[in-house]
């Protein structure tokens, strides 16, 4: 497999060719995703349509777009009358899309699997990473159902995906060079929020009060899947697969097989507002 290396700045590159992911996806969708989390995949599937049941105008919504922004803009949905849950809220009016203002983090007190100690060595966080649209995550409710955590992840996906698509093309113009395309930014941005979910996350955060901002998400998630892991124990069979997650509180294999079950929706709602051609998912 030929693959090519590019610095962009200082943040290297390494560019694979699009055809070997069209591949590898495939056979993750004949092997892969045919273990054993499949079997509790009913189970963890989320239900946007059911998430906002406190909000009866929104029940008969099918398409996901639309439901994600019904539910930002209502009175009683995910917005909040005062806009404080905006998934963007870090960025708004501080730092552009895309802008170096806060240079490479690439120091190992910023990325998780940099060596300690050794600035020298480690991998960097890229510009778009520094500033991810999940602010509402912070706030969400800690008794959310799979349904909910859903609705609020696809929440950021969207306004994700809108801020990439928004400051992307601007960007791109004083950056003719630059190796990303708009779906391969997408994608990458789906990549980091499905390691949030998980608990994969690396970036640590730039300052103290952004670390602390990822510490109180990282809680957040763990209570909730926590909420979760008890009703899925309630599955048979799902005892000897999950046991495990409680002993440490952090729930990585409950938070790896929801990913893999509502992973499709949240890349639905990232790509609302992008043009056609930047569908990174192609239908084998």
């Amino acid at each position: 497999m030929e693959v090519a290396v590019v610095v962009v700045g200082k943040i290297l590159i390494i560019q694979v060719p699009k055809i070997y992911w069209i591949a590898y996806g495939k056979k993750c969708t004949e092997k892969k995703c045919k273990s054993d989390g499949e079997t509790y995949k009913n189970k963890l599937k989320g239900k946007l349509q059911e998430a906002p049941r406190t909000i009866p105008e929104l029940i008969g919504t099918a398409d996901t777009c639309d439901l994600v922004q019904k539910y930002y803009k209502h009175p009683n949905g995910g917005g909040d009358v005062s806009g404080k849950r905006y998934p963007c809220t870090n960025l708004s009016g501080k730092v552009k899309r895309f802008s170096d203002t806060l240079g490479g983090q690439c120091t190992y007190n910023r990325i998780k699997d940099s060596q300690q100690g050794d600035n020298k060595v480690g991998a960097c966080a890229p510009y778009r990473r520094l500033h991810l649209c999940d602010y509402n995550l912070e706030s969400i409710d800690t008794t959310s159902t799979t349904h909910k955590l859903l609705l609020e992840v696809c929440m950021a996906a969207k306004y994700e995906g809108n801020s990439i698509n928004t400051h992307y093309t601007q960007h791109q113009r004083t950056n003719e060079d630059s190796a990303s395309q708009l779906c391969t930014v997408l994608a990458r941005s789906f990549a980091d929020i499905g390691d949030i979910v998980r608990g994969k996350d690396l970036y640590l955060g730039y300052d103290n009060k952004e670390k602390e901002q990822r510490k109180k998400l990282e809680q957040k998630l763990k209570e909730i899947f926590k909420e979760i892991h008890k009703d899925v124990m309630k599955t048979n069979g799902a005892q000897e697969r999950y046991i495990d997650d409680a002993k440490g509180g952090d729930f990585f294999q409950l938070r790896e097989d929801w990913w893999t079950a509502n992973r499709e929706t949240v890349w639905k709602a990232l790509i609302c507002h992008a043009p056609k051609e930047a569908n990174y998912f192609i239908k084998t």
